[in-house]
């Protein structure tokens, strides 16, 4: 129950939020809106009509669509001067835009909000010194917390591990605290071959420590949250496209990608971790939605994009009979991958047969 009733809040917020975006920006642009709606498939409920914008509840309880004047030259209807077909290209694009826009605004307010709450992160004790590595035959124990590393103070074990793996086979002078006193000690990290995350090898320094499993909580104030949430964002985001980059030159296996059941595995194992992390997968999956949304699919964001560049530079609108071919390739391509999804994430449950 509670996988199901996370998966619906997160997915849910998720649409809705992309949605509102799109509606913002259509109000912003004069385009008339039919129907906003709280939910999607069939409508149940009207809440109520302001000026030609209905505002609805429908029976699928998560997400949102929106329904535009003139989305549809087909059903063409209301004021012309509304019609979203008859803006210029530059205001469809924005209103296209805003959904994926929205997406990744909802990511930085949820990471600002828990940058300021404060986030556990791993403190800079050594849990553990592995022999055959340098921190073994420098004397460095179990129990030891290294405080700065080339004068610079450390308390982060993420800062500190990434200043040692950029810095093979070159000196890094470290302060350790022991026992109430304070030594500095220079050693050469390891020169050591790893995979990073992407399945390519790399070279890294390691010194043969591992952390203690003490975790301290840090506090932002709101301008450096602020800050911090936007860096985030932004890293999140250039990680997301290029894992999407590996997965099309093959670096990637494709088995590596999941649909929805895989993200209610997660929202319910994050949902049990409390509302922390369950903000920080929503912020995550928020990125996931904007980015993707953005790829030159047609049916897609990125797909109306593409058309919409298609017609600057032609001067004229793509024939509506190509852009119906386009939008059923695009709609059987992003079927296909959702049934490929979905049978990798039913193999992730229950193992491969």
């Amino acid at each position: 129950m509670i996988t199901v009733l996370s998966f619906i809040i997160v997915l849910g917020i998720l649409i809705f939020v992309h949605e509102f975006g799109h509606f913002l920006m259509a109000k912003r642009a004069g385009v008339g809106v039919l129907t906003f709606s709280f939910g999607l498939g069939p409508k149940l409920i009207t809440l109520f009509k302001r000026k030609e914008t209905e505002y609805v509840i429908s029976a699928i309880p998560f997400g949102g669509y929106v329904k535009m004047v003139g989305e549809d030259p087909k059903e063409e209807e209301g004021d012309p001067k509304k019609s979203f077909a008859k803006k210029s290209v530059g205001w469809r694009s924005l209103i296209v835009l805003a959904g994926p826009a929205f997406n990744l605004l909802l990511a930085i307010i949820l990471f600002w909000g828990i940058f300021m709450v404060g986030v556990p992160i791993l403190g800079s004790e050594i849990g553990e010194v592995k022999e055959g590595f340098p921190a073994a035959q420098s004397g460095l124990q179990p129990g030891d917390r290294i405080v700065a590393l080339e004068g610079q103070p450390v308390t982060r074990w993420e800062e500190l591990a990434r200043s040692i793996h950029q810095s093979p086979g070159r000196e890094v002078r470290i302060t350790v605290e022991r026992e109430g006193r304070r030594f500095d000690l220079t050693l050469v990290p390891q020169r050591t071959k790893q995979k990073h995350i992407f399945g390519e090898e790399q070279e890294i320094g390691l010194l043969g420590i591992a952390p203690a499993e003490e975790f301290i909580k840090e506090r932002a104030d709101p301008f450096t949250a602020l800050y911090r949430a936007i860096y985030k964002t932004y890293d999140l985001s250039r990680l997301i496209i290029l894992s999407l980059i590996k997965l099309f030159q093959g670096t990637i296996s494709p088995t590596t990608i999941g649909g929805p059941l895989l993200i209610a595995q997660m929202a319910g194992e994050q949902a049990k971790q409390g509302l922390l992390a369950l903000l920080l997968l929503t912020a995550l999956l928020s990125i996931n939605l904007g980015i993707l949304n953005l790829l030159p699919i047609p049916i897609l964001d990125g797909g109306h994009l593409l058309f919409a560049a298609i017609e600057a530079v032609r001067g004229k609108p793509v024939k509506m009979r190509t852009r119906e071919i386009a939008n059923y390739v695009g709609l059987a391509f992003l079927v296909a991958v959702m049934i490929y999804a979905t049978r990798n994430d039913i193999f992730r449950i229950f193992g491969k047969p």
